[in-house]
């Protein structure tokens, strides 16, 4: 898929680096203390959120996990409330009552992120049953972690999607590890696409690095499920370049292994950036352009998140539940 218009070339890399910036600001800001609460970060990964989320319109979903900044950021999640939300504050997505793990934003189609392994997979199928009910031209894409399809909810997830042909897409991030623990010594299959014969579905594996190999498998995988022919799982090879969280220790890596993907041959921002300027798509100094322009936005949504007001304590018992 090297053939799209150049815009379509700049945001997804616009997408990608305003991702990495978010995240590496955020690991910085945690690391320092500044920030409470777990992050998870999600660099390395960005391929897989800017090209999935490149292929959905504003009807379509996602269902988000523990490491969701990058998912959420693809869709089009507004990064001010984002930080805001983060540091705890009122103007944040949740009013502060959130944090990292459990940003919501219904009307971007952002479902929530969860952070419970797993717990996504049921919900996406709950919501791709309303849109299919309503009539609605649209799928909803749950995004998960290679530990996550260890657990009983994939596997229902799974089965009940085939059962029903709802139109959800499963869309694995392989980065390796299920927190500390390495994939094959918690499955006995070589690949997690392979799992998807058991429930009669298509199962693909990809190199999730690669944004246009996410983004054309992505559009399969809708053109699949809308025109009836199933749903898919996308398997998509990555690596995450931080801790399972900022404060966790790496000692399960193996260094020459984590030096390896975090090449630039590796690293799916610097492969997008060395194909753009190969194809003449754009110049190395319109590269710079975008990455500082992403640095600054990042730059001013820490600022607005650390100037916004804390959350009035009379208000601490609000939204629990829904007033009706």
């Amino acid at each position: 898929m090297r053939n799209l218009q150049k815009d379509d070339y700049l945001k997804i890399y616009e997408t990608m680096v305003r991702i990495r910036a978010f995240d590496e600001t955020a690991a910085e800001l945690a690391e320092s203390g500044e920030l409470p609460g777990f992050v998870h970060p999600y660099s390395g990964e960005e391929a897989i959120a800017a090209g999935v989320c490149s292929e959905l319109t504003d009807l379509d979903c996602i269902v988000s996990t523990h490491r969701g900044h990058g998912h959420i950021i693809a869709k089009g999640a507004d990064i001010r409330k984002m930080f805001a939300e983060l540091f705890g504050k009122a103007t944040g997505y949740s009013g502060g009552r959130s944090g990292s793990m459990h940003i919501a934003d219904f009307g971007r189609g952002i479902i929530g992120a969860n952070g419970i392994v797993g717990a996504g997979l049921p919900i996406a199928n709950g919501v791709a049953f309303a849109l299919d009910y309503m009539g609605k031209d649209a799928v909803c894409v749950c995004f998960f972690g290679d530990g996550a399809t260890n657990r009983g909810t994939f596997h229902e997830a799974l089965n009940l999607a085939s059962t029903w042909n709802l139109p959800t897409l499963f869309v694995n991030e392989n980065n390796g590890f299920a927190s500390t623990t390495p994939r094959l010594e918690a499955m006995n299959v070589a690949r997690v696409a392979q799992r998807a014969a058991a429930y009669g579905m298509t199962g693909v594996t990809i190199d999730g690095n690669d944004v246009l190999a996410v983004k054309q498998a992505t559009r399969e995988a809708i053109g699949r499920v809308k025109s009836g022919g199933g749903q898919t799982l996308i398997e998509c090879l990555t690596w995450r370049h931080h801790q399972h969280f900022i404060g966790d220790r790496t000692a399960y890596k193996d260094p020459a292994e984590q030096a390896r993907w975090l090449s630039a041959t590796m690293d799916p921002i610097p492969r997008f950036e060395a194909l753009m300027i190969a194809d003449g798509v754009c110049t190395a100094s319109e590269i710079a352009t975008l990455r500082d322009r992403a640095v600054s936005d990042i730059l001013e949504a820490v600022l607005y998140g650390k100037e916004s007001p804390d959350p009035d304590p009379s208000q601490i018992c609000g939204h629990v539940y829904k007033e009706v």
